[in-house]
């Protein structure tokens, strides 16, 4: 797979330790394998965001986990459970991935693909709005 990366997630990601790189490079994978035209760029300063048409997800390593955070506003079906934080949250939920273990790949790119098409199809807010 090919697409153009940022240099400062890169940057981001490589000062990680070993599995922490690992699964962050994997989610940037899947994102991007889910569509295309997918791009990444840093916001916050350091935190790696990947968006198309709006914010699709963010990354951020913490001391035993690496966040997934998912700008879906709570309305992209979890049914697999991938979702393990911010359940209530207006904006973004979270997967949390600790060391050993495996992402669910197929689960993970169904809510990214959908988050995507949310954002052409104007986004999670106005399509709350019309439900």
């Amino acid at each position: 797979m090919t697409y153009t990366a940022d240099p400062r997630v890169d940057a981001y990601i490589d000062a990680l330790p070993d599995w922490q790189q690992a699964v962050c490079r994997e989610v940037r994978d899947l994102v991007h394998a889910a569509d295309e035209d997918v791009v990444e760029t840093i916001k916050r300063s350091v935190q790696p965001y990947f968006v198309l048409e709006g914010n699709i997800c963010a990354l951020l390593a913490a001391k035993d986990h690496v966040n997934v955070f998912l700008y879906d506003g709570a309305i992209v079906p979890d049914p697999e459970g991938i979702i393990t934080g911010g359940h209530d949250n207006k904006t973004a939920r979270t997967m949390a991935v600790r060391q050993g273990e495996t992402i669910n790949a197929p689960a993970l790119t169904a809510m990214l693909k959908q988050i995507i098409a949310n954002n052409r199809a104007g986004g999670w807010r106005k399509l709350k709005k019309q439900s």
